[in-house]
Order: structure tokens, then C-alpha cells, then sequence
């Protein structure tokens, strides 16, 4: 099947065109800068090289008729029709306690989502706005939400209550949800797959690590914890994002720098982390080049990141009594062997010891544990495009069959 799927920001649209029967992309692209007064469309075939176009679009649906333009182009050999995209994949952010699984959008499930807009305020009014559009332009093939939070559903109770008076709990639904699902998940599977894991019985942690990061304990191939929490504010030091914080530190600058709640949360999601740290840059492959050049507080920011880290990978440890498995996924986590050196390094009571040379060398699916080492170390590359897609395609399967088929 050929799956559409859709990842809608407030001002860009991240799509894939793939064929699940062969799990490969057939095209992809990005656009940016939506309803500015130039928007930016980078548009990429298989084994073609990326174009790059600067076109004025005013919404969302005026970006969702181009690609649309794009995918259906006369020497495009992926699509002839619009009527060979089966159904499209729709990534939404927070599913809230409702959804554990994907489902089929309707109005229901598009009101739910809309009721989740108070506790995830940046992604899901964009990813409805997506969902809405994309009907309108592709009405007749099921759409499918796939949600970032389901993969978390599992967690036990102690370990996705806050403490704070339970009332809160009940009235607002403030508790530990998670992020990062379909990635998590999908590393998972690789692991049990490629290598003829079984899931019963196995305790792995998956480290997705990237501009945004989270880290994953997964018991019996189930998330059993979290690093992200309410929102993905929670957790690890991100690009921008300042991760776990003392609560109190809020009330201080509050009252110190005369801070607004909008100032606050700007100063905490966009503001922080990697890019508050050092104070050049969010991005660790910058921060790694200025460090080697001895910038000290870029050296701070990427010790700062990869100590959370560490102390994130050894508190699983204790939850899952142990380790079968670390596994390092996302655009740091695959493509720095620095940070997972760093971040591995001193871990040896626990049983992780890195190959150095492995780590170096390691490219796509790679082994990077020690011979010796008690818990293996993986480096696989993720693909929540393809969990999206796979997902999308059996619900719309199972959407066109009757009771009697």
C-alpha cells in the first residue's frame, strides 16, 4: 500500500510517501515557514536529488495542495494517481488517557484531540489543523492518527503519578504521559526482529536522542518509564528545551526578573537547555565543533547533556532490576560517537562497556558493546514515518472490511 504521512508543525509540514508492502520511501519533503510571506518546500524522490522552492502559502491546506503538486508531477515513476494513496498517517503529538492504539479519524476522535489542546498547546492545534485539511484535499481514503503517547500506555501507575494532591489527577489528568512513542517502539521491534529477541522476560533502554530527547524503559517489550513527562518539557537537557528543574527556580525568576507565564515557558522550551547552556547554539554538532576548538562553556553544555543522560540510563537500570540492552537511536544518538561514548563512560558497574572502535565505525544498525561487557550496546536507526505508515495501512485494511468478510 501507499501511505501518505503527515507530521504538521505550526508553520511546516514533514511528509513521506511510502509503500509499506516494500517499507521503502518513495519521496519525502519538508515545508516551512507556512503562512509567512515566502514559505520554503524541499521535495526529494527516492535516489533523486532534493529540490528546493520558495513558494507564498497562506495555510495549511494551501501547502497540503502543493506537495500534493509535487508528488503528482508528470516524470514522478511513484504516482500516476492521487487514487493510489490508500490512506494517509497523521502523527499527533498527545493522545491524552484516551488513545493507546491508532485509530480511524472521525468526529469524535478530532473532538478528542481538540479537548487535548490545553495540555499539549503547541502540537496538537497544528496537528488537527493538518488533519483537517488533509480530509478536505484527500476525502475519500481513511485517515489515521497515530499518537506520540500510546506506546507509554503501559506504564505502571507509581511511576506515572506525580505527587501532588490527586484531585489534580482526576480533575485535570496531570500525570506522567511521555513522548517519542512510535520511535521508542519501533527500536524496540528492530531489536527483538533482527536479532530473534524475545520480548517476555527482556529489560532494554532506549536513548532517542536528538533536538528534542527522551530515554525509555521498556520491560517485556513494554514502556515500563519515561524521561518526558506532562509535556515533553520534562526529562533530558534538550536543543532548547531546559529538561528536569526545580520548581522553585520558576517562583524565583517570576519574582526577580518580572516574568510573565508566556516569558517563562519561552524561556523554558525555546530559551534553554543546549542553546541556554552554551550560548551559541542548540544544536550538538555545532557545540562538539567549538568544544574541540576549547570553547569551555560548550564543552559544560555537552557534559551537562550527557551526565542527564547517564543518570537517567542508571535510574532504569534500577527500576528494570538490570539490562539486557542500551540502545542509542535518534539524529545525536545514531551519528555522534562522542556523546555515546561520553554518556556510556563509567558505567562498567552496571555492566556497559563500549567497544571504541565498534562505537567509531558504527553506521546504520550496529553492534558497539565490548565482547566482555554484561549488557549489549546498540546503535539502530530509527523510523516513526514507517511505524506511522504500517499502522495506518492495517487500520484502513480493517476499515474497508465488513463483519461478514
Amino acid at each position: 500500500m501507499k501511505i501518505l504521512v503527515i507530521n504538521c508543525g505550526s508553520s511546516s509540514i514533514k511528509y513521506q510517501l511510502i509503500n509499506t508492502k516494500e517499507k521503502t520511501t518513495l519521496c519525502k519533503g519538508l515545508v516551512e515557514r507556512i503562512g509567512a510571506v515566502t514559505s520554503i518546500i524541499r521535495h526529494e524522490f527516492a535516489d533523486e536529488k532534493p529540490v528546493k522552492k520558495s513558494i507564498a502559502l497562506e495555510n495549511h491546506s494551501a501547502a497540503l495542495s502543493k506537495i500534493m503538486e509535487l508528488l503528482m508531477e508528470a516524470d514522478n515513476e511513484h504516482l500516476h494517481d492521487v487514487s493510489e494513496i490508500e490512506a494517509v498517517g497523521h502523527r499527533v503529538v498527545h493522545g491524552g488517557e484516551l488513545f493507546k492504539d491508532s485509530v480511524l479519524i472521525d468526529e469524535d476522535v478530532e473532538s478528542a484531540i481538540e479537548q487535548a489542546f490545553d495540555i499539549a498547546p503547541l502540537h496538537n492545534p497544528p496537528n488537527l489543523q493538518g488533519i483537517r485539511a488533509a480530509k478536505k484535499l484527500l476525502p475519500n481514503v481513511p485517515h489515521v492518527a497515530v499518537f506520540d503517547t500510546a506506546f507509554h500506555h503501559s506504564i505502571p501507575q507509581h511511576a506515572y503519578l506525580y505527587a501532588i494532591p490527586n484531585r489534580l489527577y482526576r480533575r485535570y489528568k496531570i500525570r506522567r504521559y511521555g513522548f517519542h512513542g512510535t520511535s521508542h517502539y519501533y527500536v524496540s521491534r528492530e531489536y527483538f526482529n533482527v536479532l530473534g529477541k524475545k520480548k517476555i522476560g527482556s529489560k532494554l533502554i532506549t536513548c532517542h536522542l536528538g533536538n528534542g530527547g527522551s530515554i525509555t524503559a521498556i520491560k517485556d517489550g513494554n514502556s515500563y518509564d519515561t524521561s518526558m513527562g506532562f509535556t515533553p518539557l520534562e526529562g533530558l537537557v534538550m536543543g532548547t528545551r531546559s529538561g528536569d528543574i526545580d520548581p522553585s527556580i520558576l517562583f524565583f525568576l517570576i519574582e526577580k526578573e518580572e516574568l510573565s507565564l508566556a516569558n517563562v515557558h519561552a524561556l523554558l522550551n525555546k530559551h534553554s537547555g543546549l542553546l541556554g547552556l552554551s550560548g551559541y547554539a542548540g544544536d550538538m554538532r555545532d557545540l562538539l565543533e567549538e568544544a574541540e576548538q576549547g570553547d569551555r562553556r560548550c564543552t559544560e553544555a555537552v557534559d551537562v547533556f550527557c551526565y542527564r543522560a547517564k543518570k537517567y540510563i542508571g535510574s532504569y537500570m534500577a527500576a528494570l532490576n538490570g539490562g539486557d540492552a542500551l540502545i542509542f537511536t535518534g539524529g545525536i544518538g545514531e551519528n555522534s560517537a562522542i556523546i555515546r561514548r561520553k554518556i556510556v563512560e563509567n558505567l562498567s558497574y552496571l555492566g556497559l562497556e563500549l567497544d571504541d572502535e565498534k562505537n567509531e565505525k558504527a553506521k546504520g544498525f550496529s553492534v558497539i558493546h565490548a565482547n566482555d561487557s554484561k549488557v549489549e550496546i546498540y546503535v539502530i536507526p530509527t523510523n516513526e514515518e514507517l511505524v506511522i505508515a504500517i499502522d495506518a495501512a492495517k487500520i484502513a485494511i480493517a476499515s474497508q472490511q465488513t463483519p461478514w468478510a
